[in-house]
């Protein structure tokens, strides 16, 4: 989840100008990028359980206010989240920086200089560590940047008795028993959640997910892009599913993760039915934005909590009591855009949101799958000719199946045939698509190639170790999917 900025004071005076912010982000083809997004649970590795009897045990904030951790007393007991940012802020160099951003006192992010500019460090509500990739090039820098990160991350970890893992949901630890960053929009989303559906606090604190994030040429390119990674993104919850464990037992689900988001904010989030429309545009998207319930404003560093408000209601200058005072801006509405959770963001970018964390090569793969479809004029032309074979509301019906059944899963209601067929021909498309941009960069494809082919997926290795050679103890999952 990002992490607003310096806000833009501009005031707002009509819909026009939210939808050009959007239209700014259109660009040539040739300015392209591609940036990745991937978050990791931190956890206690098993050198300190000794110190630390709860193996795998999730990471406080700040460790010496949690029971148990580190104190005067114990200097080698495990660190917490706040170490690990600091651990990172204390690497920066003149050419390779990190600057913190702060919340109430506490640093809650870093914001990359140097050759790590566009790049930024963040935290979920649980602390779940996220690197915010720079718009890069290529999938080759994608990976770099990623094997750069891990490599950062991994001495931090080690100083502190460490460990993070990129799996889609908290495999062992029950929500209780899982900490609150100190980040003031969490607070405030974490006494709304519960008012507009069952999971939304699992969601915020249980998950970990892989977004792409691509750009579009123009209004008309975005919309293309926009209908079939939206169609197509129940196919990548199947694909990259690697979340079948709940409270250290097998939960009855390929992706934990994406069950999640069945029952987080139906009005902020999935598979919305207008973005499938021909006459689909930035205007388009705007007017569902304003109908998304607000969570927030912030004011002089300070978030004011506006949880159900209406972003369309104050534009038209309503009354509302925690808005009462202020006008707004065009920084409200580009925080407000965050808080919105389709199954594919449009920003001035479109970001692809529906899949679980996994291994690095999986991660990569995400953002070669991604390049492969929406970059390459032909092979965007015939995904919109897949795409079509089937009606929209097939897709939202696959959105509800593939957590369960994954793979498995069928394409539509009297379908035959399980995903992998599809999987085969879009994976394919992806190829091609690589393949015309003549950088080599379809070979990152190679697992999901596999798994559409009848490998498993994570999910499903995970499960068959766990029945096996693990013995029914989901621990060993923490070292095994360690990065």
């Amino acid at each position: 989840m990002s992490t607003p900025g310096l806000s833009n004071a501009t005031p707002l005076t009509s819909t026009d100008q939210l939808a050009g912010l959007l239209a700014a982000g259109s660009k040539p083809k040739g300015q392209w990028r591609i940036g990745t997004e991937h978050e990791k649970f931190g956890f206690v590795v098993p050198g300190n359980a000794a110190r630390h009897p709860n193996l795998g045990a999730p990471l406080p904030y700040a460790a010496p206010t949690y029971k148990g951790w580190r104190n005067a007393q114990n200097p080698q007991d495990p660190g917490g989240i706040e170490d690990v940012l600091k651990g990172f802020e204390a690497t920066s160099t003149e050419s390779a920086g990190w600057k913190p951003a702060y919340d109430q006192g506490k640093v809650i992010a870093l914001s990359g200089t140097g050759t790590n500019k566009g790049a930024a460090i963040s935290l979920e509500p649980a602390g779940q560590f996220e690197l915010s990739g720079a718009p890069l090039r290529t999938i080759h820098e994608t990976k770099a940047e990623l094997e750069n990160h891990f490599n950062q991350l991994r001495p931090v970890a080690a100083s502190l008795g460490l460990g993070f893992s990129p799996l889609g949901f908290q495999p062992l630890w029950r929500r209780s028993e899982l900490p609150w960053m100190p980040k003031s929009r969490y607070a405030i989303m974490r006494a709304y959640m519960p008012k507009v559906g069952t999971m939304g606090l699992d969601m915020m604190q249980r998950t970990c997910t892989v977004q792409t994030n691509l750009d579009f040429g123009s209004e008309a390119d975005m919309a293309r892009k926009m209908r079939v990674s939206l169609a197509l993104q129940p196919l990548n919850t199947a694909l990259f599913a690697n979340s079948p464990f709940q409270e250290g037992r097998l939960s009855g689900w390929t992706s934990r993760r994406a069950l999640s988001w069945l029952s987080t904010d139906d009005a902020r989030s999935g598979i919305v039915p207008s973005f499938f429309e021909d006459n689909f545009s930035f205007e388009a998207y705007v007017q569902w934005v304003l109908d998304v319930p607000m969570y927030f404003i912030i004011r002089e560093g300070r978030y004011i909590n506006a949880a159900g408000c209406s972003f369309r209601a104050w534009l038209a200058g309503a009354d509302q009591a925690p808005l009462r005072g202020h006008r707004p801006t065009v920084g409200d509405f580009e925080d407000h855009l965050t808080t919105a959770f389709p199954d594919v963001r449009l920003k001035t970018f479109l970001e692809m949101r529906a899949a679980d964390a996994g291994s690095p090569a999986m991660m990569v793969a995400h953002s070669a799958l991604w390049t492969g479809l929406l970059y390459d004029e032909p092979t965007l032309m015939a995904a919109e000719a897949l795409v079509r074979e089937q009606p929209w509301h097939i897709y939202s019906q696959m959105r509800n199946d593939v957590p369960y059944f994954g793979m498995d899963s069928r394409l539509g209601r009297s379908g035959q045939q399980s995903l992998r067929p599809l999987a085969q021909r879009v994976v394919a498309l992806a190829r091609e698509g690589l393949k015309a941009r003549g950088l080599g960069e379809e070979r990152y494809l190679e697992p999901l190639e596999a798994i559409a082919a009848g490998a498993p997926t994570q999910a499903e290795c995970w499960m068959e170790l766990f029945e096996g050679e693990w013995g029914g103890d989901v621990r060993p999952l923490f070292q095994a999917s360690a990065i």
